[in-house]
């Protein structure tokens, strides 16, 4: 397998190159030069696989050889050595689990895997990798658990003050040892644009070996197909595949659902689930791509207001806008919709959403309201409890916490605070005494 940059004039990698590297050296997004089909053995006998296999068979194409079957099948079992629930809340809607990894989020498959796979690739390096990644929420806190301890890594995690969850924070502030937090006083866009500025800048991509780990790296964004299948096979009536609801921030996830669906996975149709933040939406009404300033909101993770994978989409669809249009809705909602639906969801059906999982249930609730009632999934995407803040005070009780969320409570924050500023971070990033 090869992969080819968006902007066209870098050369073309294989999988271990694009996992390295983060992005081309042209600064486009890695995109595969083929999507590999999907056996039709595996749909049709899905029932039969366990989630090992399917997600080896998944991801074993993109991986082109760099990694030898018996390495790459561990690195598969400890990505998804966790459950991945499909839960009924209502007689046609089901809600993907996707909390029950270590951070209590779904970013913990694609960090899980992208570690796993820079650890055996680092075993030939010579030169300490550094893992630069700006999270708006649960990116942070995936990836500072998949690298931490990870020899020959060290990760530097900006995020924005005042707009991540505490509990996303202490998940991110906490580890320490090779795990570095930057605590940057503007937005996600502000982490984001200091992190590109980082990849361009010549003289520091000398001094050091800098990777990404947020979803524009292809070792982050491919496993994210994989509990798409695990959805597929739990299932009950393959002859009528679901529309499934994706909370979207970065667009990463919803682009690999995309990705496993022109591989040959069953889909009826996808639905990207917006916050107040609704570039993509505004694109699909009205064709006019506009970026904006970020707005903050609960769901924060998707707090996003030039999605970086959105490209991605695009060129899945070969930049044809009605074919996209065809397999794509999208919509943006509200804070105040989204209290009320976790209100009401938790009041009439005993189901807790978190603020995410709310959006993806309420743009299900839209495309019901233009398409008809059909069975459908929306991916929660996060454990309630990283946003008991917000929660607590809609449900009017406490939300249990679990064990994994109550060790981190009173541990000692270790992070850095700065100024959006780019100097500011190159001094630190090149600063060798915390090495």
């Amino acid at each position: 397998m090869k992969y080819y940059s968006l902007q066209g004039t870098s050369p073309e990698v294989d999988f271990r190159e694009a996992a390295i590297r983060g992005q081309a050296p042209d600064k486009g997004l890695y995109f595969p030069k083929t999507i590999p089909a999907v056996s039709s053995k595996l749909i049709d006998g899905i029932d039969e696989y366990s989630k090992e296999e399917i997600a080896f068979q998944v991801i074993r194409p993109f991986v082109g050889g760099c990694i030898p079957d018996p390495d790459l099948q561990n690195i598969v079992a400890e990505t998804v050595s966790f459950e991945f629930p499909l839960v009924r809340v209502q007689e046609d809607i089901y809600s993907l689990e996707l909390f029950h990894g270590p951070t209590l989020a779904f970013k913990d498959v694609g960090a899980r895997f992208m570690s796993r796979c820079l650890g055996y690739f680092t075993t030939s390096q010579n030169k300490k990798i550094t893992v630069l990644v700006a999270t708006s929420g649960d990116t942070g806190g995936a990836v500072a658990n998949g690298f931490y301890g990870v020899d020959g890594v060290e990760v530097i995690i900006l995020y924005p003050k005042g707009k991540v969850s505490s509990v996303q924070e202490l998940q991110l502030t906490t580890l320490g040892k090779n795990i570095f937090a930057l605590e940057v006083q503007g937005s996600f866009d502000d982490c984001q644009q200091l992190v590109k500025k980082a990849f361009v800048d010549s003289e520091l991509n000398k001094a050091l070996f800098l990777t990404s780990a947020n979803s524009i790296n292809v070792a982050r964004w491919l496993p994210q197909q994989f509990y798409y299948f695990f959805a597929y096979q739990q299932w009950k009536d393959k002859k009528h595949p679901p529309v499934i609801s994706v909370p979207s921030g970065n667009f990463g996830n919803i682009c690999a659902g995309l990705l496993a669906h022109h591989a040959g996975l069953p889909v009826k149709h996808f639905i990207a689930a917006c916050n107040a933040n609704d570039i993509v939406p505004g694109f699909l009404s009205n064709g006019q791509y506009r970026p904006k300033k970020a707005v903050a909101t609960l769901s924060n993770a998707m707090d996003v207001g030039d999605p970086s994978n959105f490209v991605r989409v695009l060129e899945l669809f070969h930049h044809e806008f009605d074919s996209l249009k065809a397999s794509l809705s999208s919509y943006s909602i509200s804070d105040a919709a989204t209290k009320e639906a976790i209100r009401y969801v938790y009041t009439k059906y005993h189901y807790l959403l978190d603020p995410h999982g709310a959006v993806g249930y309420l743009s299900l609730e839209k495309y019901f309201e233009k398409q008809g009632r059909e069975p459908a999934i929306f991916l929660e995407t996060a454990h309630p409890v990283k946003f008991y803040d917000v929660v607590e005070p809609i449900i009017g009780e406490k939300v249990e916490i679990p064990e994994s969320v109550q060790s981190l409570m009173g541990k000692k924050m270790q992070k850095v605070s700065m100024e959006v500023d780019y100097e500011a971070l190159k001094e630190f990033l090149m600063d060798s005494s915390r090495r």
